[in-house]
């Protein structure tokens, strides 16, 4: 496509999108106060919420890393798009029409995000209706064996790819598709002839963002002379990682943000049982086992609620003990309660509701085991405990697990339980726990230790580069109006009113790095009223403080009611003229008091002045 995308459009689309509906799709978003919202930042990892978003300004802000930017730069990190392909994506978002202007830059070679999700798209769609075609009855047949019928396909997006080499090939190249394109997205493989489709013959999970587009697919196997793995997935992709994305969280996101739960299960049909029963908060890995990126993925929709929960299933088989202990292993970067249900006869989600129905399901996570238990179990059934040397080896393995434990009101019960598990005096276990707590790198039960991590795209924060943001200004009663003034000017401009800022970015500003601020919002008054208001005035800044403006346009500002914020935004700012004008009369009187004779001619004129300045500080609060 040739041409840049018009100006005019690029701002028309940045005014129509909510912020805070896009960001929504990411991270699950608190009211925070007036025209404010906060959540767990998606760019690094957080344990209280420090991300802000503004949806009146458009902008959002990461007190904690200091991210920050607008829809346009919010998708491009999040989904490692291009300036173009943000835009793009958020006009067919509110299905807005962009105009190309002829003869602009063109894009740089490479793969195009937007048209591998239309490919994926246009995949999905083929599957779904192949299943309804006499082939796709070998698909139909294995859903149905499962318990689910063509509605729940159809809910599910559940298709069905056709045993050949190039049925899905030759769909897409007819609808303009290049054999690049095809390959990038992952939806075909090469060999010596050329591409060929990589799903034959399997039925085909579409694998979702959570804002519904569709990244790539996991598809199972129906017939025996197919020599492939049971389980294929699409390979990583400019838009597919699996280690980000978790099967169903597109359809459970809302319940687990409203519930504050998570399931995780292991195989795709256990997503589907999972949400037919009733428990619409389940999602699961796509062929990878669950890991970090995973649990900040689940941690942005929850946020970080402490009285939340998130529910593993496992299988009972020695694989499945494993993939609990390296789900334990990660526990501590949870804040939710953590924990593992097993069903009965050792059957997945899906078999269970095949063979005793919807309550089943429901009731496999009302019996869940707090995940800490299953871990001190699985700890101990490894030594003999029924000799001195086997009980001394399980509690060195268990004591670190106890001590791990974040809410420190379990470990006494746990403690207790792990002495009855061994058959140990309850001092001796106590003891071990509490050598545990000490000495932290010396725990050898729960896994390896873990540095904070990078919860999304990007670099971590440069240590070695200072930051100047509001935790840099010195902490003082003057800083703190300075501070307010600016945030109200920012972002209360039109409450403020143009005459009394033209007077405040005149006022005395002592912190050196809000009085950069204060020039900058001098500067950009021309831009007074308009949309681009704050970006003009965060180009007038240097470099060094566009944080720092960013963060003043973002802080949720002391007043909390709404039919209050503007007579607010208008008496700070007057606070400050007032400060310079109550400076300027102690300086009047110290000076008319070393005149000391009244009827001088420059006493006079100093009794004038102050009789002026009153009538100015009258006039302000007057105003």
């Amino acid at each position: 496509m040739a041409g840049r995308i018009r100006a005019s459009d690029i701002e028309e689309v940045k005014r129509r999108t909510n912020l805070a509906d896009l960001v929504g799709d990411y991270v699950t978003l608190k009211n925070a106060g007036i025209d404010s919202m906060k959540g767990l930042c998606p760019f690094h990892d957080e344990r209280s919420p420090s991300f802000h978003v503004r949806p009146a300004l458009g902008y959002y802000h990461c007190f904690g890393c200091g991210e920050s930017g607008d829809a346009f730069t919010f998708l491009q990190r999040m989904d490692h798009l291009s300036f173009s392909e943000s835009v793009e994506r958020l006009a067919a978002r509110i299905h807005y029409v962009l105009t190309y202007e002829e003869g602009g830059e063109r894009r740089q070679d490479g793969p195009n995000r937007a048209r591998l999700l239309a490919a994926n798209q246009a995949a999905g769609a083929y599957c779904v209706a192949q299943l309804a075609s006499d082939e796709g009855a070998a698909g139909r047949e294995f859903l149905s064996q499962r318990g689910f019928d063509p509605a729940a396909c159809e809910r599910f997006g559940v298709g069905y790819a056709p045993r050949g080499w190039n049925h899905l090939t030759d769909h897409l190249r007819q609808q303009g598709f290049t054999p690049q394109e095809l390959t990038q997205a992952g939806l075909v493989s090469e060999g010596q002839r050329g591409i060929y489709d990589r799903f034959r013959g399997r039925v085909v999970w579409p694998i979702r963002d959570t804002s519904g587009q569709t990244l790539g697919f996991g598809a199972r196997k129906l017939y025996d002379d197919d020599n492939g793995p049971k389980y294929l997935n699409t390979p990583e992709s400019p838009v597919y990682h699996k280690s980000q994305v978790l099967y169903g969280l597109d359809l459970a996101k809302k319940a687990i943000s409203r519930g504050k739960r998570a399931i995780v299960v292991e195989g795709y049909t256990d997503v589907m049982a999972c949400h037919l029963a009733g428990e619409e908060a389940a999602v699961a890995t796509c062929g990878t086992a669950f890991g970090k990126d995973h649990i900040a993925v689940l941690r942005r929709i929850m946020g970080d609620d402490a009285a939340g929960e998130v529910v593993f299933t496992f299988d009972p088989d020695e694989a499945g003990q494993k993939a609990a202990l390296r789900a334990f292993s990660e526990e501590k970067r949870f804040t939710a309660q953590t924990y593992v249900a097993v069903a009965p006869g050792g059957l997945d989600p899906c078999d269970l509701r095949l063979h005793r129905g919807d309550d089943a399901v429901r009731e496999l996570f009302t019996r869940k085991t707090p995940l800490f238990e299953f871990a001190l179990r699985q700890a101990v059934s490894r030594f003999d405990l029924n000799s001195v040397e086997g009980r001394v080896n399980g509690l060195r393995a268990a004591a670190p697990i106890i001590a791990e434990i974040k809410d420190p009101s379990l470990r006494p019960g746990y403690t207790r339980e792990l002495a009855r598990m061994l058959g140990s005096e309850l001092a001796e276990v106590q003891q071990a726990v509490r050598a545990a707590e000490r000495n932290p790198r010396g725990r050898g039960g729960s896994g390896p230790q873990h540095d904070p991590v990078q919860a999304g795209p990007g670099p971590a924060p440069d240590p070695a580069r200072p930051r100047i943001g509001l935790s840099s200004l010195r902490n003082s009663p003057t800083t703190w109006l300075e501070r307010d003034a600016l945030m109200a000017m920012l972002q209360q401009s039109e409450a403020v009113g143009a005459e009394l800022l033209q007077q405040a970015v005149t006022a005395q500003v002592s912190e050196p790095n809000l009085r950069v601020v204060r020039d900058a919002v001098a500067e950009a008054l021309p831009a007074l009223g308009t949309p681009a208001w704050l970006d003009t005035v965060i180009g007038s800044a240097p470099e060094s403080h566009r944080g720092l403006v960013r963060e003043l346009a973002i802080a949720p500002v002391p007043q909390r009611k709404p039919e209050l914020i503007a007579a607010y935004a208008r008496d700070v700012v007057i606070s400050l003229l007032d400060r310079d004008l109550l400076a300027l009369k102690q300086e009047l009187l110290a000076r008319h008091q070393r005149i000391g004779d009244s009827a001088d001619p420059g006493a006079r004129r100093i009794q004038q002045q102050l009789v002026a300045l009153e009538a100015a500080r009258r006039g302000l609060r007057e105003e």
